[in-house]
């Protein structure tokens, strides 16, 4: 259910860049944050499929989890970093949603660790940091949105 939900948003936002193409490639922030919003909902997404594989083992899923969620929360951090250091558009970048949306990614990377080792807590850590994280990527989906509209009011 979640992996659909993701999947569905990432076509929207996907929709959305492409209308205002022009403002995402022109501001840093913007394009971070759009990268970072289609990366997060693709790694939901791939961790819900990669979760419905009946015959694999916990471990087996939990390395597909660890490489996955490694490689999303490196880019959500990069991108974020980026979109603070551009300065281009302060709307949402705060300490406050840079710590939550990282501690939802490293929740999923801890859990996958969990399935490694053979603790099936590690799934209930990875359901609980899905949902919240997300909640984060559609808040900034919105946040985007937002950011966009500003910046056509400008001109």
């Amino acid at each position: 259910m979640v992996g659909s939900g993701a999947a569905a948003l990432a076509g929207l936002i996907f929709v959305a860049m492409s209308i205002n193409h022009h403002i995402i490639i022109g501001n840093k922030t913007h394009k971070n944050r759009a990268i970072n919003m289609l990366s997060g909902f693709t790694a939901i997404f791939m961790a819900s499929g990669a979760a419905l594989i009946g015959t694999q083992s916990p471990a087996a899923l939990g390395i597909e989890w660890l490489l996955l969620w490694l490689i999303a929360t490196a880019i959500f951090v990069r991108g974020y970093v980026v979109a603070i250091q551009a300065g281009m558009s302060f709307i949402g970048l705060n300490v406050p949603r840079l710590a939550g949306g990282t501690l939802c990614y490293i929740a999923e990377v801890i859990a996958a660790i969990l399935l490694i080792l053979g603790y099936e807590l590690g799934l209930y850590i990875a359901a609980i940091g899905i949902i919240i994280l997300f909640a984060f990527l559609i808040s900034g989906a919105w946040l985007l949105m937002i950011g966009i509209y500003e910046e056509r009011s400008k001109s």
